[in-house]
């Protein structure tokens, strides 16, 4: 897949088939985090991996809007020290790993946790040193439907060139 279809038909996924994602393609998705860019190249992330179901359904349990990570086989916690652009910073290898798990086929959808009220349960869930801040929790896994896929219209499409 060339980058700008990745990019064009990239996402968010909350219903997954319950095929297992093949550790060679979470380590690759996860090397796309690592590679983001990053304020004074201060590499401020954690990655932590869930494929445990019992842990998945926890994380689910307590979040607002994630639900569906507990019918995910994969959801990744992407955490942050707690440095000047560690939103900045998380937010980009978050980004980076969506577009990672478009390109293998995989769909996704970020669920929010910097300034949420879980965010340290999940952290502790997560087995994560209580240093770091949980920027985003990521569903990976095979989508249900192949439509998702389909050229989205963008509410404005309009931008100036000064």
């Amino acid at each position: 897949m060339d980058g700008l279809t990745m990019l064009y038909t990239r996402r968010s996924v909350r219903s997954f088939k319950t095929d297992a994602v093949a550790d060679d393609i979470i380590g690759n998705i996860v090397r796309a985090g690592q590679l983001a860019a990053t304020a004074r190249n201060v590499q401020p992330w954690e990655f932590v991996v869930v494929k445990t179901a019992d842990v998945r359904r926890q994380i689910a349990a307590v979040t607002e809007n994630g639900k569906f990570i507990e019918h995910a086989p994969v959801c990744i916690a992407v955490l942050c020290q707690d440095t000047k652009y560690y939103l900045e910073d998380g937010a980009a290898a978050t980004e980076n790993i969506l577009l990672a798990a478009r390109y293998y086929g995989l769909g996704s959808c970020w669920v929010a946790g910097d300034k949420k009220d879980y965010a340290n349960t999940i952290r502790d869930l997560c087995r994560a040193p209580s240093t770091l801040r949980l920027i985003s929790l990521i569903a990976v896994g095979y989508p249900e439907s192949d439509k998702l896929f389909r050229e989205k219209s963008i509410r404005n499409p309009q931008f100036s060139v000064i």
